[in-house]
């Protein structure tokens, strides 16, 4: 009877030891479910305290560029008012002022006009003796043109001025003299027929040759102010005729004798 006791008791204890084990390893099943959601919620958490501070970096970062932006808007802000208040003195102070300089400038305006009106006059009477298709004296741009033709000045294709041409530069010349109130441009021009001689490329070492003896005679032979005078080339391409008629390209091989009044003064008082 003890035996069956015995084996009954043994049973006994082994179901509760089972028992007892099987609670225990569900509790640490549990527990370790529970470590593993506190962990996940741990690291979401330290995920989003980074993006918070993140933000925070940001939105500081945007306030001091904010602030830069604004201390750079207001130093502009004050240069500006700082230029407008300049502004507005110079223009205050100098509206009598400008009003002189306007009238001054005016008059020295009207003074180069009445200079150059007399030059024109004067070198017309002086070379009155020419004929019109020897030379012609006209006005254009403000400027003093005389306009001495190739028959009054060379022969065909060369550059040595001619007896007669000589005379009317000498008469020109003197009436240069008398004044200093101008400036001379000396241009050559030809008609479109090309050349090309042992002397002569083209039509550009032609016109710039012809020139250039102009400007000797002027300067050498009649004493005229180096200085104020230039030589240059044109070739043919400045007509004042067309080239397809003899009289025109006639009228195109043409020495021009260019007067520019001085303009010294208006330049002073324009930029003073």
């Amino acid at each position: 009877m003890k035996k069956p006791i015995h084996t009954l008791t043994f049973f006994a204890l082994i179901i509760g030891l089972l028992f007892t084990s099987c609670v225990s390893n569900k509790k640490f099943i549990a527990s370790e479910a529970r470590v593993d959601k506190l962990q996940k919620e741990n690291a979401n958490m330290a995920s989003k305290l980074n993006e918070r501070n993140l933000q925070l970096m940001k939105l500081k970062d945007e306030e001091a560029s904010m602030q830069k932006e604004k201390v750079v808007a207001q130093e502009e802000y004050a240069s500006v008012q700082n230029d407008l208040m300049l502004l507005s003195s110079e223009s205050n102070m100098t509206i009598r002022e400008q009003a002189i300089r306007l009238k001054n400038l005016q008059d020295i305006i009207d003074s180069q006009a009445e200079i150059t009106n007399k030059l024109k006059n004067s070198i017309g009477n002086a070379l009155k003796n020419y004929k019109a298709d020897e030379l012609t004296v006209y006005m254009k741009d403000g400027n003093v043109h005389v306009s001495l033709a190739e028959k009054l000045l060379f022969k065909s294709g060369s550059d040595v001025v001619d007896s007669k041409g000589k005379a009317a530069l000498k008469s020109l010349a003197t009436i240069l003299n008398s004044s200093e109130d101008f400036t001379v441009s000396i241009e050559g021009h030809t008609d479109d027929v090309p050349i090309k001689t042992k002397m002569f490329e083209d039509n550009w070492d032609l016109s710039t040759a012809r020139a250039t003896s102009i400007v000797r005679i002027l300067t050498i032979d009649n004493g005229f102010d180096a200085s104020r005078i230039t030589a240059s080339g044109k070739s043919q391409f400045h007509p004042v005729s067309s080239n397809i008629t003899a009289e025109g390209r006639a009228g195109n091989r043409r020495t021009e004798v260019i007067l520019s009044p001085d303009l010294q003064e208006i330049y002073k008082l324009l930029y003073q």
